[in-house]
């Protein structure tokens, strides 16, 4: 019986020692040394701190300017210059759409990407943290702001609606009546300053909440009157329509020249990017990242708007075409497909507007329901020479290995919560382990 006791003792054992090895017991390992990612300003101090990163870092700026990545790669001193700052705080920088100084946040993020990658991709990375809110968060939001859930009353011009709540607002009027002023005035000749105009627009979509802007953006309609205001809203006759169409891949270009534009860009292209392994076709399933990223690009010359009136589809469009794209046509029709073929836009700006979301799955899902086990025929007996005491455990044997298991968990694992902070909880759960043994021997052997 004592033989007995002592090896359920060890199975016990073995049990804690398992649970303590799990993933709840030890804290997510940090990145290596600088590699914790911080915004590119604050990462551009940490460099300019180390007298190695910093010369190196203005090395490679050399290197970039005015030189292919071929080019660049091929010298010596390029090439150690970038390599050493891949294991710098700069490599992992990221920035955030709107704060104090973006622009500078991103002029060195690209600094640094452009000479991993020498702009040649087609698609890039977003310079910006994730988008952690989603679409539920807007709903709630907008519903008390205007008193009533936008997507429960099919009969009202919810475009209107949008735009009765924003006046109501101190901020968000201020700033649509200042991008409406200056996309209507006309100079001169001109019939607006688009620059001026884009400027206003990217004001209001950076400093107006989502709850206001989306609602007049991504409106749903009924009637072509509602679909006509929606369209209206970036005063499309300053800041969108041109009279001949620009060829895209040249609006690209010139997008990608610009540091604020270029992020937009590939933060719409990250965040709107079909995915056919989820069921939004967004990647994540995550329609209130996308939808952030097309209205970010609302003031840029890429400035894409709903190409007509209809209620039908839901087509936009930046303001070009891929006449005289030449050996590039396919490269442009590809460019022009991310918005006006694109289902996960599509399905977020529908998902918007009847007031839906697909959020992240529950944290503690139900369970199924437990089916009754069927019915299990007796086994027939062992033989006798199986069915040795040394080989199988009897009754008390059992009784005893539970006795002890639950003896462990209640003196050393009390609900479970194991804190290591500091890396040294294991060693104090071995030795407190170890200093139980004796009293659970003597606790066995009686």
């Amino acid at each position: 019986m004592i033989v007995a006791g002592v090896f359920c003792l060890f199975l016990a054992l073995d049990k804690v020692f398992h649970t303590w090895a799990g993933p709840s017991s030890l804290p997510a390992q940090e990145p290596h040394g600088w590699r914790t990612p911080v915004d590119c300003v604050r990462a551009n101090e940490l460099c300019a701190s180390e007298s190695s990163c910093s010369s190196r870092y203005r090395t490679l700026r050399q290197c970039v300017a005015g030189r292919d990545r071929n080019t660049m790669l091929a010298n010596k001193e390029c090439q150690a210059a970038l390599e050493v700052l891949q294991e710098s705080p700069l490599y992992d920088c990221h920035c955030k759409r709107g704060m104090k100084k973006e622009l500078l946040c991103l002029q060195i993020y690209w600094s640094i990407h452009l000479g991993l990658t020498g702009g040649e991709e087609f698609y890039e990375a977003s310079p910006y943290e994730p988008v952690t809110s989603r679409l539920s968060d807007i709903f709630r939001l907008a519903s008390i702001v205007s008193g009533m859930d936008p997507a429960t009353n099919s009969k009202s011009n919810h475009c209107l609606d949008a735009a009765k709540a924003c006046n109501l607002n101190d901020n968000c009027k201020r700033l649509r009546s200042g991008y409406i002023s200056i996309c209507n005035k006309s100079y001169d000749n001109y019939r607006c300053n688009r620059r001026k105009c884009h400027k206003a627009l990217r004001q209001f979509f950076d400093r107006v909440p989502s709850e206001y802007t989306f609602r007049m953006l991504f409106c749903s309609c009924k009637d072509q009157a509602c679909a006509e205001r929606r369209r209206q809203t970036i005063v499309p006759d300053c800041s969108y329509e041109e009279k001949e169409k620009p060829n895209c891949l040249d609006l690209r270009s010139q997008c990608r020249s610009d540091p604020l534009c270029r992020a937009r860009l590939a933060d719409f292209h990250t965040n709107c990017q079909t995915s056919f392994q989820s069921l939004t076709s967004c990647p994540g399933d995550h329609y209130q990242a996308c939808l952030g990223s097309y209205a970010g690009l609302i003031g840029f010359d890429i400035t894409p708007n709903y190409i007509d009136a209809s209620i039908a589809s839901l087509t936009v469009s930046p303001s070009c075409s891929c006449r005289g794209s030449g050996n590039m046509e396919e490269d442009c029709e590809r460019f022009l497909r991310d918005f006006t073929e694109n289902p996960c836009l599509r399905n977020a700006i529908q998902a918007f507007g009847n007031g839906t979301d697909i959020g992240p799955p529950p944290k503690n899902p139900p369970l199924p329901p437990v089916s009754p086990s069927p019915k299990m025929e007796k086994s027939p007996p062992l033989p006798d020479d199986i069915n040795d005491s040394n080989t199988i455990y009897d009754t008390s044997m059992i009784t005893t290995c539970t006795s002890i298991q639950k003896s462990l968990t209640t003196d050393l694992m009390p609900e479970q919560k194991f804190v290591d902070t500091k890396g040294s909880s294991s060693r104090h759960c071995i030795s407190g382990t170890l200093s139980a043994l004796p009293f659970l021997l003597v606790k066995v052997a009686l």
